[in-house]
């Protein structure tokens, strides 16, 4: 079986790779299990502290693969899929949603389609100067999944969220950071270096902590002010007596960088 998602660990940092270059890194059915098995792996590895996202050149994802999905041998059984009673999320964008390490999304080329929802399924998206999004589901008869209907408008606003999707138009890299849909744009050659550093910078900190952090950005989306307050406080009752906790104040103290552990 070929290898359409590169899996790669270093130094805490889980690298994910959509490698299917010549056709713009589309998702067919088997890069689809691939991605959520690489999502559940990191999950499972108490080594990954954070996951970068990215495509191999010269795309990030071009989304579905048109010609196996939609007009394909996969089409049958996509549509039979789908008609079920209850039919499911799709399984890669819930192991992403999911994952409850920080993901950081370097996208380095296009990411239309799904791909501009699975850049909304990670938590930071940096781009490449050569960067370009775009929600094509209307210019096929079709709908967005969960990252342009529930994250896009918690990103970048109702309106514009409602304007992209209902146009298909795809914006650049710049259009995409001033609407905050990502958080900077950066030369081409310097993406992965700097989506990498941030990986370091972000890894370098209380793994535990970390999560919780990630998992109470989650239900900041969810809660209403006084469950979210309940939730602050019993976790901080946890990280409390946490080895890494106790290293962060005693860093402080002695005036020198903390080495986290994640105990």
């Amino acid at each position: 079986m070929s290898e359409l998602v590169r899996y790669e660990l270093h130094e805490h940092v889980a690298q994910v790779t959509i490698d299917r270059p010549e056709s713009r890194n589309a998702l067919n059915p088997e890069a689809y299990r691939q991605l959520e098995a690489a999502f559940r792996q990191a999950q499972a590895d108490p080594e990954v502290r954070c996951v970068l996202l990215t495509g191999a050149d010269p795309s990030f994802c071009s989304g579905d693969d048109v010609k196996e999905i939609m007009a394909g041998p996969a089409r049958e059984a996509t549509v039979t899929q789908l008609r079920q009673v209850r039919p499911r999320a799709t399984p890669a964008a819930i192991a992403v949603l999911e994952c409850d390490r920080p993901v950081v999304a370097a996208v380095n080329g296009p990411a239309v389609g799904w791909g501009m929802d699975l850049t909304l399924f990670c938590d930071i998206r940096i781009a490449s100067e050569r960067a370009r999004f775009a929600e094509l589901f209307i210019k096929r008869g079709l709908v967005s999944d969960i990252g342009g209907l529930l994250r896009l408008p918690q990103v970048v606003g109702p309106s514009k969220a409602a304007e992209l999707l209902f146009t298909g138009d795809v914006i650049d890299a710049k259009e995409a950071e001033r609407i905050g849909l990502v958080s900077q744009v950066v030369p081409h050659e310097s993406l992965l270096p700097a989506a990498r550093a941030l990986c370091a910078k972000i890894a370098a900190n209380p793994p535990l902590a970390l999560r919780s952090m990630k998992e109470g950005l989650r239900r900041a989306r969810l809660s209403d002010p006084h469950e979210l307050g309940g939730w602050v406080s019993q976790t901080l009752g946890v990280l409390f007596q946490t080895e890494d906790h106790r290293e962060g104040v005693k860093s402080f103290l002695e005036k020198r960088a903390p080495v986290f552990r994640g105990r």
